[in-house]
């Protein structure tokens, strides 16, 4: 399974760009006190700082992920990246709450078409099976490894001057872009001969799930009405989406591909899997910084070692997908993120450390095994000119649920602290901590289905899979 000196550039490229995700996100987090001490800003509009990039990024991710079947993925990838450097620079001149927030938002767009157009190019580049399989769990373990990484870096740059958490990304994003242009081969934009552009789905998606998006990430500081309103409206376009890629003859969305069992259940899973994995980290930060009182640098440090799945990914999960298939690795990924939450759940005042840490361990393992085969999953047996589609489809999924997740963790916080008393503090943890917890045991349940049918044929033996591998190498790339 040997690959040429040009196709690890281009998935070095690539996964340049999934890292630089990573640590852009992580690098704010961290953040945010310093921007809101600075800036003025009240907490609501600190929520936005990060609601905003969601809302671009969540929004238009299915968007991007056609435009890259249907305009060229090496040509998407390389504008999108552009802009997402422009923009990331422009975020740390801010000098205004409102500046910064328009430039997250415009830099989630970016990231939405940058990212399934990257993914596309790996699935269309490798040939699928065991080469394509090495390559998306190289590919996840780094945009793992990215936001493990950033949590550290965004504490040492804050502690200097928090603009440098916008400025850093833009020297990384500008030698990725060079090596894009140097390293992914150009190829003809994409045969439309007779297709028009679905606008009427492309506005009515967008509009459905930035509304989706943004009710479930405001649930928990606005009314309920305005909520409900909010998720009403997303449904209302989401249903004319439908209705809209029913009759045009060239739609956005084939729905058609939603018939694909492993396809659906993937998403679901990657869902649920999102919404408890954002919710408990979220929670374990407020846990070490508002009740034990832990800095900044100290909570990165302490959060880090979930990153091990940066370095597990690309080597102990292929062996065990060889082995025992991808729907039973997902199921035991997640099978150990359900038993990370439970060991959690009972945290008390007074844990230290070492008592914490075979939680953050097990989570990562669960990660390692989980995230990188749903990417299989999610993109395998999909036709060549349904690839972007595909990966737009699962980061959706990906991005709604770390809303769900968060959103529904700190609303349950909230619900549960009836004070400012360590008791009370602890008390709401606790109880919000049974979020990531149910939405673990709903994944396990989904992926379960997934243990009936025939798990991925095992690999060609040795001889013929390094002939086909080799044979893929020497054919030209044509992202």
């Amino acid at each position: 399974m040997q690959m040429s000196a040009r196709y690890w550039g281009v998935l070095l490229v690539l996964c340049g760009a999934i890292f630089l995700e990573g640590i852009d996100v992580a690098m704010l987090n961290v953040a945010l006190p310093s921007i809101r001490a600075e800036l003025g800003m009240s907490t609501g509009e600190l929520q936005w700082v990060m609601s905003a990039y969601v809302l671009g990024y969540g929004g238009f991710m299915l968007l991007g992920g056609r435009a890259a079947d249907l305009f060229g993925r090496r040509r998407m990838f390389v504008f999108w990246l552009s802009v997402f450097l422009l923009f990331s620079g422009l975020g740390g001149f801010a000098t205004e709450g409102w500046m910064l927030i328009a430039a997250r938002f415009v830099t989630g767009v970016a990231a939405a078409f940058m990212t399934p157009a990257g993914l596309s190019i790996i699935t269309t580049s490798f040939a699928e099976g065991p080469q394509r399989d090495r390559a998306l769990l190289i590919y996840s373990g780094t945009a793992a490894g990215g936001f493990s990484v950033g949590l550290v870096v965004g504490g040492l740059l804050t502690a200097v001057d928090w603009r440098w958490v916008f400025f850093a990304p833009v020297a990384l994003s500008a030698v990725i872009l060079v090596a894009a242009l140097a390293l992914v081969p150009k190829s003809p934009r994409p045969e439309r001969a007779g297709q028009g552009v679905d606008l009427g789905g492309a506005v009515t998606v967008s509009a459905a799930i930035v509304l989706l998006v943004l009710g479930v990430e405001r649930a928990s500081h606005t009314g309920v009405g305005w909520t409900v309103g909010t998720l009403a409206a997303g449904l209302a376009f989401l249903a004319a989406f439908v209705a809209v890629e029913r009759r045009v003859a060239n739609p956005l969305v084939r729905l058609g591909i939603l018939r694909r069992g492993s396809l659906v259940r993937a998403n679901v899973v990657g869902l649920l899997f999102a919404a408890g994995f954002f919710g408990f980290q979220f929670l374990v930060v407020l846990y070490l910084q508002e009740l034990r009182g832990w800095s900044t640098l100290e909570t990165s440090f302490a959060m880090i070692v979930i990153g091990v799945d940066a370095i597990l990914s690309p080597t102990l999960t292929p062996k065990l997908v060889d082995r025992f298939g991808n729907a039973r690795v997902i199921f035991g990924g997640l099978l150990l993120a359900a038993l990370s939450y439970a060991m959690f759940l009972p945290v008390g005042a007074d844990w230290t450390y070492p008592m914490m840490l075979p939680s953050l361990i097990i989570l990562g393992l669960g990660f390692s095994l989980a995230y990188g085969p749903l990417t299989i999953v999610a993109t395998e047996g999909v036709e060549e000119s349904e690839q972007g589609l595909a990966g737009g489809l699962l980061y959706t999924s990906f991005q709604f649920g770390a809303a769900l997740g968060l959103s529904g963790a700190t609303a349950v916080n909230v619900a549960a602290t009836d004070s400012t008393t360590p008791t009370a503090l602890l008390d709401g943890y606790q109880a919000a901590l049974t979020v990531p917890l149910a939405t673990a045991l709903l994944a396990v349940t989904v992926g379960a289905f997934g243990l009936r049918g025939r798990s991925r044929a095992k690999p060609a033996p040795p001889t013929a899979t390094v002939a086909s591998a080799s044979d893929r190498v020497e054919t030209p790339v044509n992202p």
